[in-house]
């Protein structure tokens, strides 16, 4: 801090930061950027510190780009359809990512995806081809097979290393898609990617141009294979590659609440044997066995002006463990159970808090070995609650509590040492291929690496909402049965998968016996597993599982075509097509979906039919009050119930009130004299 204060503009520049971290480039605005990032027709320079490639301004007109796809039920793929808030999506994830954008926007609490690594053998997914027009898009995203499935030829391009903009290529795949994920996350969000020494550089630049480098959490080393059986070496000079790596950003690092369980634990007796073994000093040895009488001696500010308190104390009381096991006849493990609570050390801190107390003191002329403040805290742990701190002696050294480092667990203390950056899954890859009853032999990750991570950024009780949409074999989704099932918590997963065809040859090595000769695409992969997976469990468990499946589709409705020049024909053509906008194979459970979304209601609303007296048609309502649509029927009767209704918003398909514009007429004045917002369709 240079002592100036906030100027108007630095306020601006701080609160497009918060909004917009990726638009800003050691600590100044890349403005060719942000005008990208807001839809401007841009073009990349090089004289900036920025990740560039080739494509790059063009991926952004991908990103752009609005999608008229949607997302319809496909129930007899669902198990528990009706009851169940788990989602499976089947569709091209950039294009489902559009479709979810309104409805789910800062409403997922974590993000993992494990990629294409661009090895130079991957079948990349690529259906954002710049320089194709949306029919020919259209047309391709729509290749499939004599019997429907998605084929190689359209959607896949082996992305060879002897290609020119083979690392241009990858990143102007994920590009899109990570800006989009981003708009997913809740502010204290948290994103995990996996990846390999193929990519893990420019995917670094790349997050950090997306997320913000402030953003950054950590790079975590995964161990996934033993040496001995990893690939590399031999006579070629390079090393055996047995490491991956696992990305983790954050939406808004201030927003940003600690990890959970994201440390070992070890007895403390045990670490105190191991220390003296060693030979090294263990610091928690003091206990305060009475915080002694509170005497207030004044107040001194923070650094923002905000009151601290400080008490001088007098008549407490400090021992050694080693004089309390001698007192008491208690063994190190017994005395540090019964009095983990009042232990702590004394540590010399950096910050600004100690020498402002430090200062206040000695100008009140009071003397004394133990003192204590309370404050309410701006960050940390503790930070909007009132907190009390303990200085002890001439230097004011400050009380660090074992407490705040350790858990009692059926009476034995345990110290909570902060897990690192490198994670062993070498054993768990052994029979990984096979795990979750399904094999799919490229590129699973382990389920006990998935349980960890989401366990350390969602919480059991909240409904916290995680992601994949590079899906695979649905490890995320085993992963939230799991850990449900262990602590009776209520997350939630979304997967997203395309219905990529795989291979005869795959199929005849994996897929051939009876159970499982189903499984043609890799999307039957990931739902074959997820069933299976709730097929493990036992009730009252198993009853509430499920996932919801979804496909992505063509809307429902028909699009507008742009008529360039004066062709008066195709305009006429265009008119007599929107005399009725529902497209052919529409059907009413469709479009109630479709519109749903495009509301911004989530996949999970609750959706009733309600008939009135006369009219079984009547009409659906969304989450009750919150959307009403009338697709079947339009008369008065069904005005009159849905106004009753108070709903806060009605769509209706326009061609219902054909030859009555009088009823569309008062049904529109009614609907907003009543507050409720009318549109047709």
């Amino acid at each position: 801090m240079d002592g100036t204060s906030l100027t108007p503009e630095q306020e601006k520049l701080n609160a497009l930061k918060q909004v917009l971290p990726e638009v800003f480039a050691e600590g100044k605005v890349d403005w060719e950027k942000l005008k990208a990032t807001l839809g401007e027709d841009i073009n990349f320079s090089n004289e900036r510190y920025v990740l560039n490639w080739a494509g790059k301004s063009e991926a952004f007109k991908v990103l752009q780009a609005p999608t008229t796809k949607t997302l319809v039920p496909a129930k007899d793929e669902s198990v528990n359809f009706d009851d169940t808030e788990h989602i499976f999506i089947e569709g091209e994830n950039l294009e489902v990512l559009k479709v979810l954008q309104k409805s789910y926007f800062g409403k997922v609490k974590m993000i993992y995806i494990d990629p294409p690594y661009n090895t130079g053998n991957d079948s990349f997914i690529y259906p954002d081809k710049f320089s194709e027009t949306k029919a020919d898009y259209e047309k391709r995203v729509g290749d499939k097979d004599e019997e429907g499935y998605m084929t190689k030829d359209g959607m896949f391009k082996k992305n060879s290393k002897e290609n020119g903009q083979y690392h241009s290529n990858w990143l102007n795949m994920m590009m899109p898609r990570l800006y989009l994920a981003k708009n997913l996350l809740k502010q204290d969000g948290v994103i995990f990617v996996s990846i390999d020494d193929n990519e893990v550089h420019n995917l670094i630049l790349l997050m950090n141009e997306i997320f913000g480098e402030e953003n950054f959490i950590n790079t975590v080393s995964v161990n996934m294979k033993n040496v001995a059986g990893a690939s590399g070496g031999g006579e070629d000079i390079k090393l055996k590659k047995n490491v991956e790596y696992l990305l983790i950003y954050c939406k808004n690092y201030n927003e940003l609440k600690p990890f959970n369980e994201a440390y070992d634990l070890i007895p403390v007796h045990e670490l105190v044997e191991e220390y003296r073994e060693i030979g090294k000093s263990w610091k928690y040895t003091s206990v305060l066995l009475d915080e002694g009488d509170k005497i207030p001696i004044g107040k001194t500010k923070d650094g923002e002006g905000n009151d601290i308190a400080i008490f001088k104390r007098e008549n407490y009381s400090i021992k050694s463990i080693s004089a309390i096991c001698k007192e008491e006849n208690l063994s190190e493990q017994e005395a540090y159970s019964k009095y983990g609570a009042k232990i702590f050390q004394t540590a010399m801190p950096q910050s600004s808090i100690r020498p402002r107390v430090m200062k206040k003191v000695k100008e009140l002329k009071i003397e004394g070995d133990l003192f204590s403040i309370e404050y309410v805290p701006k960050s940390g742990r503790n930070k909007g609650v009132l907190y009390e701190q303990f200085y002890k002696g001439d230097s004011f050294r400050l009380f660090a509590w074992l407490r705040d480092v350790s858990d009692e667990i059926d009476g034995v203390l345990y110290k909570k040492e902060i897990k690192g950056t490198y994670w062993d899954y070498a054993s768990e890859t052994k029979n990984l291929t096979k795990e979750g009853s399904v094999p799919y032999p490229n590129g699973k990750k382990p389920l006990a690496m998935l349980k960890r991570i989401i366990n350390m950024a969602t919480s059991k009780n909240d409904n916290d909402l995680v992601l994949d949409f590079f899906a695979g074999s649905c490890t995320l989704g085993h992963a939230v049965y799991d850990l449900n099932n262990e602590d009776n918590g209520n997350r939630k997963f979304i997967c997203i998968q395309m219905d990529e065809l795989i291979g005869e040859k795959e199929i005849a090595e994996n897929y051939s016996s009876e159970k499982l000769s189903h499984i043609k695409t890799v999307t039957d992969v990931g739902r074959t597993r997820l069933k299976y997976a709730i097929n493990k469990y036992t009730n009252p468990y198993k009853n509430r599982l499920g996932f919801k499946s979804l496909s992505l589709v063509n809307s429902n409705f028909k699009q507008w075509q742009q008529i360039t020049g004066k062709d008066k024909q195709a305009l006429e053509e265009q008119m007599k097509l929107f005399v009725d906008p529902v497209a052919k194979n529409a059907t009413t459970e469709n479009m109630v979906y479709e519109l749903l979304l495009k509301s911004g209601k989530d996949l999970n609303s609750t959706i009733s039919h309600v008939s009135t007296s006369s009219t079984p048609e009547g009409f659906y309502a969304i989450n009750e009050t919150e959307l009403i649509l009338i697709l079947e029927k339009a008369n008065q009767e069904i005005i009159d119930a849905v106004i009753a209704n108070k709903p806060q918003k009605v769509i209706a398909l326009d061609k219902l009130f054909k030859g009555n514009d009088q009823l569309k007429t008062n049904a529109s004045l009614q609907m907003k004299d009543a507050g409720i917002e009318f549109k047709t369709i």
